[in-house]
């Protein structure tokens, strides 16, 4: 049934596709503050089956059946401060766990040592700190308590006690446990204050970009329906274990979901203006820009969608699970934005023009307006983007050489980039107790002590890989795991024979640094060569040999994903723009742009926010973000310069297509930019480090790329940039 030739269905099949996605809303909306609870922020979850670490810990989960998270209570005291401090040890255990169901004590998780004996203050050799190590069984401390953890309430109690006890002295709940729930408070802020600030830097953005009080709301209505609609799938995956999101994953969603809607809209409202201008019904308006938006808007969601879903071919579990992730978000973007938005703007049937208000398009009762308009006359209606398109038509070559240069000059600083890792404690951009615990403690004990580098490895060749562990600089100590150290003795001061499991045996080395620092991964990566150099099969693993896997896996995801990648985007442009050549050059202009971006973030991070480093999935991520995303640019403008060109030759289509999208493509750029630099706001390091990125390269792609670089290429190469196609001409 054609709804056109039955005017009266109009109204009824726009009401129906606003109350279909507000029902998409009202359920995606239970779902929205509960992505949280089936997160996954451990970053050993992460890694392959086939890592080493990962291995190792297998192995060791054999010696230590009961894994345990530490929580590191140190305190700035000398030695008649140790009562003091075990006396709040004493009396924190019958603290009540704040938020659990249970009713439990601090006491009834915590773990006891050899004959039951509980956590016990220690000085340290300059007597100037005092440690004590309190422990939850893993499996306890990843508990729902609520919606959070019994491990965030159990940090969070004893945090809260030790302000309550009002001892006089300062002190940091650290370790393990202090890190992540410090690193899951950081997450908090995603459902709430990432959003808000995403969604108020678009409202400002379409206010100044529409200058009408109503359009910029429909607009933001349906970026939130499909971001609701996106939470409900992803919701589920996560739930029935298809995919481990993490909080970064979820961030990064939110983020495209609300940037990709937003751009969507922006193409399919200009396009709807312009039609405005020549026909005088909405209804018929808006089917004609629906018609020609619907092939750049598919094909630039497409070329994200394959893009992100390129990622299920990481080792990374987190950035495999972003993938899928990100794809439903783009598809609801698309479904939300070719759907509920012209199902909002014909809301007032044929006084559908008022969206625009105050400045609403007027029928200029003329049809053929576009088809006998001039290049002069286009360009003179699109204002400064009229005068950019005259210049580059000008001087092509000059203007593509030029804008190619300047970011050859960028990228010349890639080799800066620091791509080494970040240690676990080093990952957060505003000051955290755990991260202050562990400075601390830095420089009154041996940091490493509470989570060794593990070393499994035959019983024959035990002695001789001690002996190595123990010779790596950067190793403190280096002992044979026996029963009383499992129970938590310390090393030696029980003498008997190690645990011998299936003829292997486990080798603990004690690191000078704590195994949340950058500096630990180095020393891991010794502790394998001096490991392997005995035993060839010898498995090291722990804290710091997870952060290094994690390091070597995103090197080898780059290897294979990123030519991926780049051949599944050439294919999408071939089929859009029916040529070859064109193609070629888009993806040419946009990895220089890629590595423009990566040259400036090196001179940003290295000498203006003084980053210590860089997450090890940042390159990665900045690629396919860069690429699939910057891409979506040079396809808005090239598939209007391909319309422009079959009617107007190609040096003047290009031109006329640059002069008629600016506008629209520049507001886009804009708007995704600022959803991304909205990422800043969670004090984390790797988000910042993508927000920058991927917002500066957007603007690169949007104002040096798309708009003199491959303008002025396809300009001064004229049709035969158009090849094989034979329909267009000069």
């Amino acid at each position: 049934m054609n709804v056109l030739k039955r005017p009266w269905l109009r109204p009824i099949a726009v009401v129906l596709t606003i109350v279909a996605w507000l029902a998409i809303g009202g359920a995606g909306g239970q779902t929205f503050g509960v992505l949280s609870e089936v997160q996954e922020n451990d970053s050993a979850a992460f890694l392959p089956s086939s890592a080493e670490s990962t291995e190792a810990a297998a192995a060791h989960a054999e010696f230590a059946p009961t894994e345990s998270v530490p929580a590191l209570l140190v305190v700035e005291g000398g030695p008649e401060d140790l009562a003091t401090v075990q006396a709040f040890l004493d009396s924190a255990l019958a603290v009540p766990l704040e938020g659990d169901p249970d009713g439990r004590t601090v006491g009834d998780v915590t773990l006891t040592g050899p004959q039951g004996q509980g956590p016990t203050a220690v000085p340290s050799e300059d007597g100037e700190a005092i440690l004590a190590s309190l422990a939850v069984d893993a499996e306890v401390f990843d508990e729902a308590a609520g919606e959070e953890t019994i491990g965030q309430r159990y940090v969070d109690t004893l945090r809260a006690a030790w302000e309550e006890a009002d001892t006089g002295l300062t002190g940091y709940v650290t370790g393990p446990a202090g890190l992540v729930a410090d690193l899951v408070e950081a997450f908090g802020g995603i459902d709430g204050i990432l959003l808000l600030v995403a969604l108020g830097v678009v409202l400002i953005i379409l206010l100044i970009v529409y200058r009408s009080p109503v359009l910029p709301f429909l607009v933001l209505a349906t970026s939130m329906l499909a971001l609701t609609g996106a939470i409900i799938a992803v919701y589920a995956m996560a739930s029935a274990d298809v995919i481990t999101l993490n909080g970064q994953s979820q961030g990064i969603m939110f983020i495209l979901v609300v940037g990709a809607t937003t751009d969507y809209a922006l193409l399919l409202v200009a396009r709807y203006r312009e039609e405005l201008l020549r026909v005088r019904s909405p209804y018929a308006a808006l089917g004609r820009a629906w018609r020609r938006s619907l092939e750049p808007i598919a094909a630039s969601a497409g070329t994200v969608v394959l893009g992100l879903l390129v990622l299920l071919l990481s080792d990374l579990k987190s950035n495999a699970a972003l993938g899928p992730a990100g794809a439903i978000g783009i598809a609801a973007s698309f479904l939300a934005a070719l759907t509920l938005l012209p199902a909002l703007l014909l809301i007032g049937g044929k006084h559908a023009r008022g969206v625009f208000w105050p400045a609403m398009p007027r029928y200029r009762g003329d049809d053929n307006h576009e088809a006998e308009e001039t290049i002069e006359a286009v360009e003179a209606r699109a204002g400064v983007w009229g005068r950019v398109s005259r210049f580059v038509d000008a001087r092509p070559r000059v203007v593509w050489a030029s804008a190619a240069l300047g970011l050859v000059v960028l990228a010349a600083f890639v080799p800066t980039f620091k791509s080494g890792g970040l240690g676990e404690r080093d990952i957060f951009t505003a000051e955290t107790e755990s991260v202050s615990g562990f400075e601390f403690l830095e420089q009154h004990f041996d940091a490493g002590a509470t989570s060794p580098i593990r070393v499994i490895t035959p019983e024959d060749s035990a002695e001789d890989v001690l002996s190595a562990v123990a010779a790596v600089d950067g190793v403190s100590a280096a002992y044979l795991l026996t029963p009383a150290v499992a129970a938590g003795a310390p090393a030696g001061a029980v003498p008997e024979d190690p645990i011998v499991i299936d003829g292997r045996v486990e080798v603990n080395a004690v690191t000078q640094v704590s195994a949340s620092s950058a500096e630990a991964l180095e020393i891991v990566a010794d502790v394998r060569e001096a490991a392997h150099a005995v035993d060839a099969d010898a498995l090291v693993g722990g804290q710091a040999a997870e952060s290094l896997d994690t390091r070597l896996t995103s090197e080898r995801d780059l290897v294979i994903i990123l030519p991926t990648i780049l051949v599944v985007i050439l294919i999408v442009l071939m089929l859009l723009l029916r040529s070859i050549l064109a193609p070629v050059l888009i993806i040419l202009a946009n990895v220089l742009s890629f590595a423009a971006t990566m040259g400036l973030s090196a001179i940003v991070f290295n000498h203006v926010l003084g980053f210590p480093g860089t997450d090890p999935s940042v390159p990665l991520l900045g690629f396919v973000f860069l690429v699939a995303l910057g891409v979506d640019y040079s396809i808005f403008l090239m598939s209007r310069a391909r319309e422009e060109s079959l009617e107007h030759g190609a040096r003047q289509g290009v031109r006329r297509a640059l002069a008629v999208t600016g506008g629209v493509i520049t507001s886009a750029g804009i708007v995704l930019a600022a959803t991304f630099a909205a990422l800043g706001v969670i004090p984390l390091i790797f988000l910042a480090q993508i927000a920058f990125i991927v917002a500066a390269g957007v603007l690169i792609d949007t104002f040096v790329v798309r708009s003199l670089l491959v303008p002025g290429l396809i300009g001064d190469i004229g049709r035969r940039a158009w090849w094989p196609a034979r329909r267009i001409g000069d």
